[in-house]
């Protein structure tokens, strides 16, 4: 993959139609993440020159230990980052930043909201005798757009927590020159962003 095929992830036109389709939403995190994240080891191998020297076939009589694994030049690992990972990982922030406020805002259009408050208000109105009952007291209110919202945002962002903190171990692996290596992933994205106002 070309850095200028993977720059062009870029999230679709935000509207709380987008986080109200919460398989739209998931599609769109899956696809970016698999585009730049999962393949992280790979993208990083494309950006390793090739050999100068000629293949040595007596290299495979020898049994080398440990993980033999070139690092990868200053430039090329910058590039990787500023124009490939960091968009990548700022388009997801944009899109799970909205949605968050989609989520804590009011919803008009909720197409359940009559329902639940007719169904809560039923509950209130009913008679509750435990000794004939013992599960009657219970009542599980329908949860509203919103709040299934809200959960699956919180979802979301612990995993794309767990998947970035894993994809930069992996530069941080490849690339152990660059100067932005010594933050962590978060610090890293801050300091970006800050240099890039889009």
């Amino acid at each position: 993959m070309s850095e200028s095929q993977a720059a062009k992830v870029d999230h679709p036109p935000l509207s709380p139609q987008l986080c109200f389709s919460t398989r739209t939403l998931k599609a769109f995190l899956r696809i970016s993440r698999g585009t730049i994240d999962d393949t992280i080891t790979q993208n990083l191998n494309a950006l390793s020159t090739p050999a100068s020297q000629k293949f040595d076939a007596s290299s495979t009589s020898r049994r080398t230990v440990g993980p033999v694994s070139k690092a990868l030049s200053n430039e090329a690992c910058g590039g990787f980052i500023q124009n490939v990972l960091m968009p990548s990982w700022q388009s997801r922030s944009d899109v799970l930043n909205y949605c968050a406020s989609v989520a804590t805002s009011t919803d008009p259009n909720d197409p359940d909201s009559l329902k639940r408050i007719s169904e809560n208000e039923a509950s209130r109105e009913r008679i509750i005798d435990e000794r004939l009952d013992p599960y009657s007291g219970r009542y599980f209110p329908k949860e509203s757009r919103t709040e299934i919202l809200a959960q699956v945002i919180r979802n979301e962002r612990m995993v794309e927590n767990i998947i970035r903190d894993r994809t930069w171990r992996t530069v941080k692996e490849r690339c152990g020159d660059l100067t932005i290596l010594d933050e962590d992933w978060q610090s890293a994205l801050d300091t970006w962003r800050r240099s890039n106002t889009r």
